[in-house]
């Protein structure tokens, strides 16, 4: 199957609108801690779905992983385990930061780095991308997305700064720069080894397709095992919670046992690439209730399995939107962090997050936004000129 590059940035918005739009189901649930919710959608998005769509859509699956080599398999693995704890720093580059900054700096990063290392790693960076007129066009297509973030970003500094005192207080409690940038960095490299996971990954495509999978499932098998990484580091990290909480016994229990103290500035697992709308952050279940209070059980199941699904679905439109890109598919790190960022950001819209900005505060978001949409054209321009024979 030919290169479609054009059809894979449609893809590719399709998985930015799913990870944008992943934490609106998690509004259902009720009182239920993160760690328990979080967890139970996880296994949906980093267990289930993955083995039952590659299962579904390739061939040979159990074969193909079995014959994967093991340093493909290893370092897959590796650097899904290290996306997943480079969520451990992204919670504290918000409270260092501020939500708009801290995010802006983690996701740039995010979208450079995951851009951009694959190719250096394999040493292609010369030939591939500055010696050639696709790669040069996509460096622009990059820049393009790292100015639509910042711009995005003053939207949101300039929101913040038109609150009052008091919520100014609430929103930033502990700034610090210096703090916020170094763990903005560390945040925004480790939340793109998801990019270097699926880079690592190729040899299981390629396999597959020797197995006689069609070219736009080929990426599938590769999730099942960066995901398994991921769900590994989130896995370690939730229990950890449920002990030092008391909070296990909510996955089976109907009745809230007792009033959760959550400890001051807990940090909870989320990337980048879990980036929801500042609305969607504010909201959390809460277990504050009396003893006699009922749990919906089926209900927060069945919203955090849709949450957990919904936020598979932006890698597994992902894979099919990398298959379309040819040669240079490693430029599909900016178009999904670029898909990211625009529909979160519409997400924050409907649920009214900007509602009281000034003129000049939404004019920025709307700029910001443009840009973010014209860099995923640019992109999708740069490997349709690849693609000409």
């Amino acid at each position: 199957m030919s290169a479609n590059p054009f059809l894979g940035v449609c893809f590719h918005w399709l998985g930015g609108l799913a990870s944008g739009s992943f934490y609106v189901p998690y509004r259902g649930v009720k009182k239920w801690a993160w760690e328990v919710y979080w967890l139970v959608g996880g296994f949906f998005s980093w267990i289930i779905a993955p083995w039952i769509l590659a299962s579904i859509n390739t061939n040979d699956l159990l074969e193909v992983i079995r014959s994967a080599p093991a340093s493909a398999l290893g370092q897959s693995y590796f650097w899904g385990a290290m996306w997943g704890l480079g969520g451990l720093t992204f919670g504290l580059t918000m409270r260092y930061l501020g939500m708009s900054l801290g995010m802006a700096m983690a996701l740039g990063y995010c979208a450079t780095f995951g851009t951009l290392m694959p190719p250096i790693f394999h040493g292609e960076f010369a030939s591939k991308v500055l010696h050639t007129t696709s790669g040069q066009v996509i460096l622009i297509g990059l820049l393009v997305c790292l100015l639509g973030i910042a711009v995005a970003g003053m939207a949101g500094i300039s929101k913040e700064r038109e609150m009052s005192e008091e919520q100014k207080k609430a929103t930033i409690k502990e700034f610090n720069f210096l703090k916020g940038v170094l763990v903005a960095t560390f945040s925004g490299i480790m939340s793109a080894s998801f990019s270097y996971g699926l880079d690592a990954a190729s040899p299981i495509a390629a396999i597959s397709r020797s197995h006689g999978t069609r070219e736009i499932w080929t990426g599938l098998p590769k999730l099942c095992v960066v995901l398994m990484g991921g769900f590994t580091s989130n896995f370690i990290w939730c229990v950890l919670l449920n002990v030092r909480n008391r909070t296990g016994y909510q996955y089976f229990s109907s009745r809230v046992r007792r009033t959760l103290s959550r400890p001051k500035n807990e940090t909870i697992l989320e990337t980048a690439v879990d980036a929801p709308s500042e609305e969607m952050v504010k909201h959390a279940p809460e277990t504050r209730a009396d003893h006699h209070s009922r749990v919906p059980m089926l209900g927060n199941y069945f919203f955090s399995a849709l949450a957990g699904i919904t936020w598979y679905l932006q890698f597994f439109f992902y894979t099919m939107g990398e298959t379309q890109m040819g040669n240079y598919k490693f430029s599909s790190w900016t178009l999904h962090m670029a898909s990211i960022i625009i529909f979160s950001s519409l997400w924050g819209i409907a649920l009214k997050e900007w509602k009281g900005a000034s003129s000049f505060t939404k004019a920025l978001l709307g700029l910001g936004l443009f840009m973010l949409v014209f860099s995923t054209i640019i992109v999708g321009f740069a490997n349709y000129l690849a693609a000409k024979p």
